[in-house]
């Protein structure tokens, strides 16, 4: 199996080193065939068509010390170094090349880099540059992400504002811009005073997505000239008298719904993962004041925040510290806002996004050293210490105590601590953690264990109390010898058609393949069933919720494998989602969907190799939760600080024309940080804030 799951991440490095012999060779005969080409290219460069200098003059004497430098006393060219150099330089290759294969190998196995197989540093450096809210195009170019502020000129021109400059008001473009800009100068030269401009304010950069939206800042000269600095666009370019017009298209402008007069949805902002750290205490409390009055000043709503098991009771069971809790449930009542809680019962740290460490408590660790079947464990026998495995939901293994039990003490200790924080309507809704992340699934994609998007994952029902459940599911069904999981379902990063239970036609819709995933996906709907049970006793009057993710990939295949994994029971022939909807409403619990703003057009090639729709995952859940009548809360499960984003979820929160006026209950934005305080993206953010609340917006694109 490590066999199988090397060759699929790619992280060989072998594969690497041979790649680095093979290019540094390469690289050595190229520059002994290649000597002469270089050497006359550049000297034709020198003195080709006034493109490297105007005077004549300059030219010859550049060409002739140039070649003073090429050529030896005999007159013959330099074709290659000396070989002690290039023994040297191989050297150095070498050791650099291994570097960076090390670095990839790291990148692929615990950093969910989608790398590909022969990546080398400048894939490493995109990579990183994107994870940071850059933008990476494909010839190299890079520049901050519209939620971080505008896009350099481009090229080598640098467009630089001076102080005596004035802004261009913003109007509509004509059908054509006509730009004008020197033949030849250097970046230096752009960079002095005698330009003395300014960017030429563009429509907002949200108008569209980055995958439709040109880039083109332009830079108004003196005399009302137009310089386009970056030529790589759509347009017609002209050379006259030494001078570059372009013509640039027109740039079509989004279309933008008006909300004014719609439903009012309150929005929340999640709290940083660490606002409370492991001694319980609040952190910097002086710089989240500033930051709380600053949503509130744009009308947010309130806060939502988690209440980590791991750090209330993190010694003794039944030993609850709500003290750092307090303190922010008190400067939140000051200033007026709103709570959501979770009852965070998972682990924090080794997943995407995650940038703190909290594991579970310290007494929970110590029964899993001598037990470690409380976890959830994959087919090898791994466990995943992420949170508890639902089999001993009923089993008295923890210092006495059943899961379900602890969590129902945990529930009970914060209700009784913040009696009156709910008496007041403080905390208007407690989001129950019912597996890993909080949401309601299996741990089958494992960053920890080498899972990668997109790959399907594996099942986690290999824990003696799981497995003993489906011993006993099987001889009651009269067939003991399925009392087992798949043997054919793959790894953690196998491809559907690669397997032979997920491909089409395949196990998974056979008898055996019916019986277990109907198994699998019942001890998901038990576990939320008996836990919200107790959550709606210790939470009443008090809407409770609970999250469910969206897994997207594969979603186009029959069987739906990523999903099957989760615990989703959702293949083309069956509807996965109902009976966790009917469970919901039993016990008048909202649904978290945490998928609200994915739409095709962010990572069409990501999407297409994984045959994912969201937006069709998203039509499906909205529609089974609104079928039973349950209500919705949604929260974004990516970074989102452009205007696109924002309308795509502003059109799920509010569906056009519905008949029946359908909307959210709630939305939370995913989360507090500095980059969602600076002025450009607060300012988005605000103007989303309006829109969902239902109030009208200026400079709206209708």
């Amino acid at each position: 199996m490590a066999t199988d799951i090397q060759k699929l991440i790619g992280t060989s490095e072998e594969d690497d080193d041979e790649e680095m012999d093979m290019d540094v060779k390469e690289e050595d005969d190229e520059d002994e065939e290649n000597g002469g080409k270089n050497i006359a290219a550049q000297i034709m460069a020198g003195g080709g068509g006034g493109m490297a200098s105007n005077n004549s003059d300059n030219q010859f004497q550049h060409q002739q010390q140039f070649q003073e430098q090429v050529t030896t006393p005999a007159g013959g060219a330099r074709r290659s170094r000396p070989l002690e150099e290039k023994e040297r330089t191989k050297l150095r290759e070498r050791h650099r090349r291994a570097i960076t294969a090390r670095i990839l190998a790291g990148l692929r196995r615990h950093g969910n880099y989608n790398l590909r197989v022969r990546a080398d540093i400048n894939d490493v450096i995109a990579a990183l540059a994107r994870e940071a809210g850059w933008v990476v195009l494909p010839d190299g170019t890079t520049f901050p992400s519209r939620s971080q502020g505008s896009r350099p000129a481009g090229g080598t021109s640098a467009a630089v504002t001076s102080s005596s400059s004035h802004l261009v008001s913003q109007q509509t473009p004509p059908a054509s811009l006509r730009g004008v800009s020197p033949g030849y100068q250097t970046s230096v030269e752009y960079s002095t005073c005698s330009m003395k401009g300014v960017f030429m304010p563009n429509p907002s950069p949200y108008d569209l997505s980055a995958s439709t939206q040109p880039q083109i800042p332009a830079v108004v000269g003196e005399g009302g000239e137009q310089t386009e600095s970056n030529l790589h666009i759509g347009g017609s370019m002209d050379i006259i008298n030494d001078k570059q017009i372009v013509d640039i298209p027109p740039i079509p402008k989004l279309p933008e719904r008006d909300f004014a007069g719609t439903p009012f949805i309150p929005v929340y902002v999640m709290l940083p993962l660490g606002v409370i750290n492991m001694k319980c205490e609040l952190v910097d409390p002086d710089d989240l004041l500033k930051q709380l009055k600053v949503l509130k000043s744009a009308n947010v709503d309130g806060i939502m925040v988690d209440c980590w098991w791991g750090i209330v009771e993190a010694h003794t069971p039944q030993e609850y510290n709500w003290s750092g809790y307090s303190r922010l449930f008190q400067m939140v009542r000051e200033l007026k806002l709103k709570l959501q809680v979770v009852m965070s019962f998972h682990e924090c740290g080794g997943n995407v996004g995650d940038d703190v460490c909290i594991p579970l408590p310290h007494w929970v660790a110590e029964i899993g050293r001598s037990n470690p079947d409380i976890f959830f464990t994959d087919r090898e026998g791994r466990r995943n210490p992420e949170c508890l495995s639902w089999g001993i939901d009923k089993e008295r293994v923890l210092r006495g105590r059943t899961a379900v039990e602890v969590y129902f003490d945990y529930m009970r200790s914060f209700r009784a601590e913040f009696d009156e924080c709910f008496a007041d309507g403080i905390i208007s809704m407690v989001e129950v953690g019912l597996g890993p992340c909080g949401e309601l699934r299996y741990p089958s994609c494992p960053v920890k264990h080498g899972w990668r998007y997109p790959g399907i994952g594996e099942f986690q029902c290999y824990d003696q109390y799981l497995l003993k459940s489906l011993k006993k599911t099987a001889e009651a069904r009269g067939h003991p010898f399925w009392a087992r999981g798949p043997d054919n379902a793959g790894f953690y990063n196998s491809q559907p058609h690669e397997t032979g239970f997920f491909c089409d036609g395949g196990d998974y819709d056979g008898y055996y393949g019916r019986f277990f995933l109907n198994w699998y996906t019942r001890i998901l709907v038990d576990h939320g069933d008996r836990v919200l049970s107790l959550a709606k006793l210790a939470f009443e009057g008090t809407q409770i919720a609970v999250k469910l993710s969206g897994i997207h990939w594969w979603y186009k295949t029959a069987s739906h494998a990523a999903e099957l994994t989760a615990g989703f029971y959702n293949p083309c022939n069956r509807d996965g989602y109902a009976a966790i909807a009917e469970m919901l409403k039993k016990h008048k619990a909202a649904l978290n969907f945490s998928c609200s703003e994915s739409r095709m057009g962010d990572q069409q090639v990501d999407f297409a190799e994984a045959l994912a729709d969201p937006e069709g995952l998203v039509w499906q859940v909205l529609n089974a939760a609104w079928e039973v009548g349950i209500p919705i809360a949604s929260e974004n499960a990516l970074p989102c600080h452009d205007r696109v984003t924002y309308n795509k979820i502003l059109d799920n929160a509010k569906p056009l024309n519905d008949p029946d006026g359908k909307h959210f209950l709630s939305f939370t934005h995913l989360r507090l940080s500095p980059l969602l305080m600076e002025r450009q993206t607060f300012v988005e953010f605000e103007r989303f804030v309006k829109r969902m609340h239902g109030e009208a917006v200026v400079e709206l694109r209708v």
